[in-house]
């Protein structure tokens, strides 16, 4: 009887789970195949950068606006979130660099495949009416967004660490892909270490309900992006009905594992062994790109 495994590519808030299924321990598909094959066409290679660049944009923009929001009780996490924020505004221009190195302009996002947007939609984070505003932000809002950000840069910093296995070494994304996964491990790290420290000041209930809710959208979302995803590449690629069937299938059967017990890796806090992670100034982008 064949036997299966889960393979994940995505970048952060580009995401596309892949059943891969092992026939007499061989494997028909493989997630480092199934991105090359993205890389290798220019017009996914298109879809997949302006993804990867509009959703990490917006994460700029939305770090930056707390930045200047953070209440005057935690004024201290004000320099860490707007690290936070130049860090994905950053990823944005590698994103687009790398489009431009190929001589490739973006794409419009397909509303489908916008996983920020989405989630903003199903209550998740702070809204963008709020963060326009000019007025402080409340401890309750805060907690709202490192819980936020504790479930979304999970996903992707587990997404750019199998990036980083099969790519870091890959001639025009490498550079590009070491450098996020880096950054991604430090988010991480900054939202276990603030959010223990908001717990610490009595806000441990609000912040593991908070959790959970945001988990449990997540994982939806993540899945209705999946198969968006693998609808728009299937049709550039022109992948016969089984492969898509397959994957879709995949997708699915990774959402039911997370619904019944993969969500608890999200909402778990931990002292990190990065402490400060975003306690200085965000590095430069590799010039290469």
């Amino acid at each position: 009887m064949a036997d299966a495994t889960v393979a994940t590519f995505a970048v952060p808030h580009f995401t596309l789970l892949l059943r891969v299924r092992r026939i007499g321990g061989v494997p028909v598909l493989s997630a480092r195949s199934l991105f090359q094959e993205i890389l290798d066409h220019d017009e996914s290679y298109r879809l997949f950068c302006s993804i990867a660049a509009g959703g990490e944009a917006q994460g700029g923009w939305e770090n930056g606006r707390i930045a200047v929001l953070i209440p005057g009780s935690l004024r201290a996490l004000a320099p860490k979130a707007a690290r936070h924020g130049a860090d994905e505004d950053k990823h944005g221009r590698l994103f687009t660099a790398l489009l431009r190195k190929r001589g490739l302009d973006p794409v419009p996002v397909p509303e489908a495949t916008d996983y920020t947007v989405l989630l903003e939609r199903r209550g998740i984070g702070l809204a963008h009416d709020r963060l326009r505003r000019d007025e402080p932000l409340t401890e309750q809002d805060v907690v709202t967004y490192l819980a936020h950000s504790r479930v979304t840069e999970q996903r992707a910093a587990e997404q750019m660490d199998l990036l980083k296995k099969h790519f870091g070494g890959h001639p025009d994304i490498g550079r590009a892909v070491l450098m996020i996964a880096q950054d991604e491990e430090n988010h991480l790290a900054y939202c276990h270490e603030e959010l223990l420290r908001l717990a610490a000041r009595g806000h441990g209930p609000a912040i593991r309900r908070t959790l959970r809710d945001a988990a449990r959208v997540e994982i939806e979302v993540y899945r209705d992006v999946s198969l968006a995803v693998l609808d728009h590449m299937g049709r550039i690629l022109g992948w016969p009905r089984p492969k898509s069937a397959l994957l879709a299938a995949g997708i699915r059967a990774v959402y039911v594992y997370e619904r019944l017990a993969g969500w608890r890796r999200m909402v778990s806090l931990r002292l990190p062994e990065r402490r400060d992670a975003l306690g200085g100034p965000a590095a430069p982008a590799p010039g290469a790109a």
